[in-house]
């Protein structure tokens, strides 16, 4: 923890980790739903990942990336897990407050990552309910508007075998249009397989953070070997994953720059 302070520390000395709206790549991401209700056509959803709060991600840093979000007037935020890395009790307040600062009319939703649980899932879930973040571990939330209805389930973390499929499904209403948080970006040959959700949105891999030039990201590691960084088609279900905000090991970045991601749903009937 002590190294943790002196390299962030270091690191808000040398100016590194100050906000730049510059810095980030805004993705918007169109999703055509056939049969989409109409209360629901143009529904925006923002999706954040990896902080690494207090890795590289300062406070200053988090409360410019929570006015981006805003910026984008969100119906609804999500966050696909690793709030933090090495360090959680003294990050814990100012984490809370940064999400307390979301502005997003049905709520802010967040998965848990492999971090979050290797610094106690039950601390790391409670500090985010603080912050009105509802957390879902194996669990469904439904957005209701009008007669329409959006469900988002939420499989716990796979690295830390934390994931429950089934008992997301089984909490899944038979109608309705779905789609799935899950951190790890390769869980998406296990959702798609069930022909029940349009999108699955995932962090994890950072989009490997290093990208040359042609090559694309050659960097692979477990659960993002196959989907490692941007848009997939898997049978009729759309992978997104996010470059993320934060990094972890390097701080350091080439060719893919921290990413928060706008989907926005369209019927396309």
């Amino acid at each position: 923890a002590g190294t943790q302070r002196a390299l962030s520390s270091l690191m808000r000395r040398l100016g590194r980790d100050k906000f730049s709206r510059d810095d980030f790549l805004v993705t918007p991401l169109t999703v055509n739903i056939p049969g989409l209700p109409p209360a629901l056509d143009g529904y925006r959803i923002v999706q954040i990942t990896d902080i690494h709060f207090g890795h590289w991600v300062s406070p200053d840093r988090l409360l410019g990336i929570v006015g981006l979000i805003n910026d984008h007037e969100p119906d609804l935020v999500v966050n696909t897990g690793d709030f933090v890395s090495y360090v959680m009790e003294d990050l814990a307040s100012d984490l809370t407050a940064a999400m307390r600062q979301i502005e997003a009319k049905d709520g802010s939703l967040a998965v848990l990552g492999n971090h979050d649980h290797w610094m106690g899932a039950d601390r790391v879930t409670e500090v985010l309910a603080e912050g009105n973040v509802t957390v879902l571990r194996n669990d469904v939330f439904s957005v209701r508007l009008k007669n329409a209805e959006l469900h988002i389930g939420g499989v716990d973390d796979i690295i830390a075998e934390a994931d429950q499929l089934d008992v997301v499904l089984d909490k899944l209403p038979p109608t309705g249009p779905a789609m799935i948080l899950a951190h790890e970006p390769d869980f998406a040959d296990q959702t798609a397989a069930t022909g029940r959700f349009f999108l699955q949105l995932s962090g994890h891999s950072h989009g490997t953070q290093l990208v040359p030039p042609i090559l694309g990201p050659v960097i692979r590691g477990n659960q993002f070997q196959k989907y490692p960084r941007g848009l997939y088609q898997i049978g009729d279900m759309l992978q997104y994953t996010s470059n993320g905000v934060g990094t972890h090991a390097l701080r350091l970045r080439i060719n893919c720059p921290p990413e928060i991601v706008v989907v926005t749903l369209r019927n396309a009937s």
